[in-house]
């Protein structure tokens, strides 16, 4: 049910009548155990790609440890779905390893190029944007894997 939820509103997001879309795609967690959140977020690019937005409006961000750890059964490949496509082909990563952060998630949101020290959100009030956080968090805070981003910070 999750997995269909999720494709129905980023299919819903991409095919809106905006004529500007962005996306913000965080894959908050490292680690093998946590296979699911890049699988999840890969899954997301490739949707928003599908129906047309272009991949330089997609800022990706994962630690980017799964496709090639010596657990995964399918070296080079990730799958969200038992005989899916490989997720990995083609997802155009702009964050991995040390730099997933939060100062990185903040510095993309807020356009500050910097701080961020790669792409960020070049939006105006015509974009409509799509910001999916896949990770585990709590009631105030999400988690990121070497720290955390609090509400307060958000």
């Amino acid at each position: 049910m999750k997995f269909a939820f999720n494709s129905a509103m980023i299919a819903a997001f991409a095919t809106a009548e905006i004529t500007n879309h962005a996306a913000v795609l965080i894959a908050g967690s490292n680690g093998y155990w946590n296979y699911r959140h890049q699988a999840d977020i890969a899954h997301a690019y490739h949707i928003l790609i599908a129906n047309g937005v272009s991949p330089d409006n997609i800022i990706t961000m994962m630690f980017d440890d799964i496709a090639n750890n010596p657990e995964n059964p399918f070296p080079g490949q990730i799958f969200n779905h038992p005989d899916g496509q490989d997720l990995y082909a083609g997802i155009k990563i702009d964050y991995s390893g040390a730099d997933v952060t939060p100062e990185k998630f903040m510095a993309v949101m807020t356009g500050d190029a910097a701080a961020a020290g790669g792409k960020v959100l070049t939006t105006d009030k015509n974009t409509k944007l799509f910001v999916n956080f896949s990770d585990h968090g709590a009631a105030g805070l999400i988690a990121f894997p070497s720290n955390y981003l609090y509400a307060d910070q958000l």
